[in-house]
């Protein structure tokens, strides 16, 4: 039983016009067709142009075309893992973050704190400004430490133990000491700082007993200068950034018998 539904095809006849209605046409070729591909052979048959092609061409096909010029100046590896953008990867490549400070100063190593600091122990009779304990750092007093125990065992005394047990027992002595007397107060990683600062006269002693015996009248006097020289140095540091200059003497005291310890140490 045929059917009365009209059969729609791609090929037309040479005679037959687009758009006419044979045996009920629904208009589905109604519309003329625009474009330049449209290609009419000579054996009668008319073929429609495709627009299929057209998509892939465009430029709105990719959603994120890549770079004309590339990458210029960016850690950017093979694998296309961008290690300049702050992400997971940054850790990984040597460009490190756009903020991001220096390592030294992130380990809280300063060497130009080191230098000012260690030059106002160097000079005691200069005025110490009360900002210089700011930053409190540890680098140059546990140095300080290091080299006095390396002079020490050039010297044939091994007092690591001794060196590191006594310093930590003076910095909470002298803590609590000076929180006690002052109304401000100090914390304790300042209090450390300034008694290892100021041990660099004490680690300059035991670098001299290294080629000097310290037991004769010159050792003997090279020792209480040395000691003097550290108390004046610290006390006049703890005076000024707690503001109880009228004090010293008797901050001058604890910390005096602080580094006697370590004298002790380098004469015997």
């Amino acid at each position: 039983m045929a059917s009365n539904q009209p059969v729609h095809s791609v090929l037309f006849g040479n005679s037959q016009p687009q758009g006419t209605n044979t045996g009920g046409n629904t208009g589905y070729y109604d519309s003329p067709v625009t474009g330049t591909n449209t290609n009419t052979g000579g054996d009668g048959l008319q073929f429609y142009a495709s627009s299929y092609g057209d998509q892939y061409s465009s430029s709105s096909y990719y959603a994120n075309p890549p770079p004309a010029g590339g990458p210029t100046g960016e850690m950017q590896g093979t694998s296309g893992f961008d290690y300049s953008s702050g992400s997971f990867w940054s850790a990984f490549g040597t460009g490190g973050f756009a903020d991001e400070p220096p390592l030294l100063e992130e380990l809280g190593i300063n060497f130009e704190h080191i230098k000012t600091k260690s030059l106002a122990v160097l000079n005691p009779f200069r005025i110490v400004p009360d900002n210089i304990m700011d930053d409190a750092d540890m680098a140059g007093p546990l140095l300080f430490m290091l080299l006095f125990g390396v002079f020490l065992m050039l010297s044939g005394k091994v007092h690591f133990g001794y060196i590191y047990g006594v310093g930590l027992l003076g910095v909470v002595s002298i803590f609590l000491i000076l929180n006690l007397m002052s109304g401000n107060g100090i914390d304790w990683s300042r209090t450390a700082s300034v008694l290892g600062y100021c041990l660099l006269p004490m680690v300059m002693l035991s670098g001299f007993s290294v080629v000097l015996p310290l037991g004769g009248f010159v050792g003997l006097l090279l020792t209480a200068v040395s000691i003097l020289w550290c108390t004046f140095s610290s006390s006049g540091m703890f005076t000024s950034v707690l503001h109880m200059s009228e004090q010293r003497f008797l901050v001058a005291y604890p910390v005096g018998l602080f580094y006697a310890s370590f004298a002790l140490m380098t004469v015997f």
